[in-house]
């Protein structure tokens, strides 16, 4: 269950994604933090473009809207 044994490929071929079977001991933590970097600089992108926002006539006090 698993389409048999990982089959043997060159040592010396490199690879920027990691080559054949990559998986690094740290994936995990780097995942966690590009995306805390990702959701960071959209936190960021999101706050600019709300205080940079002009509306002709704004929502009433109280109610929703996106970047408020």
């Amino acid at each position: 269950m698993g389409g048999g044994p990982k089959i043997p490929y060159p040592k010396h071929v490199w690879s920027p994604a990691g080559g054949w079977y990559a998986q690094p001991a740290n994936w995990k933590v780097n995942t966690a933090v590009i995306g805390a970097v990702v959701f960071g600089i959209t936190a960021l992108v999101w706050n600019l473009s709300a205080e940079r926002e002009f509306r002709h006539k704004m929502p009433e006090p109280g109610r929703f809207y996106p970047s408020r």
